[in-house]
């Protein structure tokens, strides 16, 4: 950013005690937020991020959040695609190992995970990480000792969010968590081997029997049964999460929802990989972003004309009807966003009157986003979001406005 402060003269004395004063207090050139403390561990995630868009979704998504959130919980995250790198000198530097959509497929690379987790190392796994049906060639010690699945044996779907039973509240992972938690959207695996009668199996949690049926696709839908979500294996620092697939619009290669949503499994998650470094105890956790309905004006919610996600899509008033259309995600950087993508003031505009659309997030202020009491002002233009007219019908374009105190700029948001 060019800042517009004129430049300040200084005398030649002043800069000379200036740069003295740097080298004794040991000022560096650089950014305030990097000078962190040396992490107490370092995590290494493999990734191969090229089979189906919620599998790339989530890798994504994990590969933002993790660093985002790392220095807080006292860890550096380090991701690849080269799965070369899981040999034993590598991995020596690394006290947590995750696998994020796939496991190692040469004997090699084999070879060095399972001595890495024999000799005490950590690992935390994720959804496809475990997938391994009847056509694969399979990983006995993988499958059947370490993570005691066996192979694939079926699945859920539409991806859904649902209401975790915590069965093991005494695990180090699950400090501090209440009896059931609610998970983020994902789809769901089930297994050919039964968990629970496996001695070194501990399962952290399940689905709650409150939760079914479980999926939107009658054919796919799960409405009774037991079924493990995450849990560990007694003889090694590992807990595996069957989470890991968001929801997407295939179509348009956009996510309609987001693994790192809910903030208790945040806690949970965050918690798993602290254990596994050999460090535990309850942590606050990671915020989800709120994500539902926005309700405004008339009590109608905010919409995505037609639930078409191109860019320039316009943002309406509508009728509530419980749609994607309607879900929008409260995210940290002040974006609202459904679809997949961010609510918009055309052209970044500042006048009155400029109309609110869908598009591609890009960090712009034209699409943050901040509250002041119910208001919505938009960070470009200081103007607040506001239903033209005003009007509550069906269709009715959102824009920016002066801000006032008018029933069609307040709104209120998921919490």
């Amino acid at each position: 950013m060019v800042s517009s402060h004129r430049q300040i003269p200084w005398s030649r004395t002043l800069l000379r005690l200036f740069a003295l004063f740097a080298v004794v207090l040991g000022l560096q050139a650089a950014p305030a937020h990097s000078a962190h403390a040396a992490p107490d561990f370092k995590v290494l995630a493999f990734y191969d991020g090229t089979y189906d868009a919620a599998h790339i979704s989530f890798v994504h998504e994990a590969n933002a959040w993790f660093p985002q959130h790392a220095a807080e919980y006292g860890f550096s995250y380090t991701s690849t695609n080269d799965w070369s790198q899981l040999n034993a000198a590598n991995l020596a530097q690394y006290k947590v190992v995750m696998f994020l959509d796939n496991y190692p497929s040469t004997a090699a690379q084999q070879s060095a995970f399972q001595t890495y987790m024999n000799n005490g190392g950590g690992w935390i796994g994720f959804h496809v990480a475990a997938y391994n049906d009847a056509s694969s060639n399979g990983w006995s010690w993988y499958h059947q000792t370490f993570l005691g699945t066996g192979t694939f044996k079926s699945n859920s779907w539409g991806p859904t969010a649902e209401t975790l039973k915590i069965e093991d509240p005494n695990h180090p992972a699950t400090a501090g968590l209440p009896g059931t938690i609610a998970s983020s959207v994902s789809e769901w695996y089930s297994w050919q081997n039964d968990l629970r009668q496996n001695s070194n199996i501990d399962i952290l949690a399940s689905m709650d029997q409150s939760t079914f049926p479980i999926g939107t696709d009658p054919n796919q839908t799960w409405y009774s049964g037991y079924y493990p979500i995450v849990w560990t294996n007694k003889n090694y620092r590992m807990v595996y999460n069957n989470f890991g697939h968001n929801a997407m619009n295939y179509d348009t290669n956009t996510a309609l929802s987001s693994t790192f949503a809910s903030a208790q499994q945040n806690q949970l998650l965050i918690q798993e990989i602290r254990w596994a470094a050999g460090q535990s105890g309850p942590v606050t956790p990671p915020s989800g972003s709120p994500t539902g309905a926005i309700t405004g004006y008339g009590g109608k919610c905010v919409d995505i004309a037609g639930a078409n996600s191109a860019n320039g899509t316009a943002v309406q008033l509508y009728d509530c009807n419980g749609t994607n259309a309607q879900n929008w995600t409260v995210g940290s950087d002040s974006t609202l966003k459904a679809l997949g993508k961010c609510m918009d003031v055309t052209a970044a505009g500042t006048a009155n009157g400029t109309k609110v659309q869908l598009y591609d997030c890009n960090g712009s202020n034209a699409q943050k986003w901040t509250r002041s009491g119910s208001t919505l002002v938009n960070a470009g233009s200081g103007k607040c979001l506001d239903a033209t007219g005003p009007s509550s019908a069906n269709g009715t374009r959102l824009q920016i406005w002066t801000c006032g105190t008018g029933a069609n700029q307040q709104w209120n948001l998921p919490s």
